[in-house]
């Protein structure tokens, strides 16, 4: 077939495709905060790729919303995605039975709202995750502390759960993990003092219990005064005063999400769960320095990104 006219019949099929998925829209992104930065910097990258793919109907909307909009007959989006743990849980709460994408929520968060939504639900929803997967975690710590052996982590009442996988990666690593549990009968800061104990870094785990606007500051003051590094999971904790994190940036989660909501278009069902593809690392590079360490995030990210390209 002569170049020309195979190009012609590609382009056909794809304006074919493209067409098909506009006519397919209907896609309602649920936000839990207007205000908070990093939802609007992934709603907005979500619906720019939807966009790209051709999808024209799209609706956004506020968590607190969700509970009073109209969902019968032609109302009823193709698929919602919601951004956060309250957007979740005020779609799951509404038993659409439509295909539902979460972004930027906890494994433990999601797995657990998803449980209790019952199992017809949890058949039409899925996620990419906010958390990071376990290997790239350590893999970027081994990189940037190799003297790292005694791991000490928070876990709260919604993490605790991912507590075994944790301590498996470690094993498989000759690491160890030194614990701390918040709990109501075990406050914060008792805790914390008992994850520190001879530890060459504390792991911080997303759980909004342990990791929140009331207690980050107070968390990295008293590991920085007593010099035990934190790997975050976010760019913003770095920012607060953590050493080091690995993380997915909004426009790659909303990228990520977007191509799911396309499967979903497409098949009626939503993919399977996922870890974040792409990802950065980012260094606090004062804190490194007064830890008298020289770290650069682009190295590490470069030498991470190597290393899970290996086969």
């Amino acid at each position: 077939m002569p170049y020309r006219v195979l190009r012609c019949w590609v382009c056909l099929l794809w304006a074919l495709w493209a067409a098909g998925m506009a006519q397919a829209g209907g896609v309602l992104v649920v936000s839990s905060g207007a205000s908070n930065a990093g939802y609007a910097q992934t709603a907005q990258a979500l619906v720019a790729a939807l966009q790209q793919l051709g999808v024209q109907e799209l609706a956004q909307r506020e968590a607190q919303e969700v509970e009073t909009m109209d969902f019968t007959g032609t109302a009823l989006p193709k698929v919602v995605v919601s951004l956060g743990v309250e957007a979740l849980r005020q779609v799951l709460n509404r038993d659409l039975r439509t295909p539902v994408i979460a972004a930027l929520v906890p494994r433990q968060s999601f797995e657990a709202a998803v449980s209790r939504a019952g199992s017809k639900t949890a058949s039409l929803t899925a996620a990419v995750y906010l958390d990071q997967p376990v290997a790239r975690q350590l893999e970027l710590l081994r990189l940037a502390i190799p003297a790292a052996r005694r791991i000490g982590v928070l876990w709260g009442p919604e993490s605790e759960a991912q507590q075994p996988a944790l301590q498996a990666a470690l094993r498989a690593r000759t690491m160890q993990e030194v614990p701390g549990y918040v709990s109501g009968s075990t406050p914060l800061f008792e805790a914390l003092q008992s994850a520190m104990e001879d530890v060459q870094v504390l792991l911080a785990w997303p759980d909004p219990k342990v990791y929140n606007s009331a207690t980050v500051a107070n968390i990295l003051l008293t590991t920085y005064r007593a010099r035990v590094p934190v790997m975050g999971f976010s760019a913003a904790l770095v920012n607060a005063g953590a050493l080091l994190s690995v993380h997915s940036t909004p426009q790659q989660i909303g990228q990520q999400a977007a191509q799911m909501v396309r499967t979903s278009l497409q098949s009626g069902l939503p993919p399977g769960s996922q870890y974040p593809v792409e990802f950065e690392v980012a260094v606090n590079e004062r804190v490194a320095h007064t830890l008298g360490w020289e770290l650069r995030a682009a190295d590490l990210s470069d030498r991470l990104h190597k290393l899970e390209r290996k086969p």
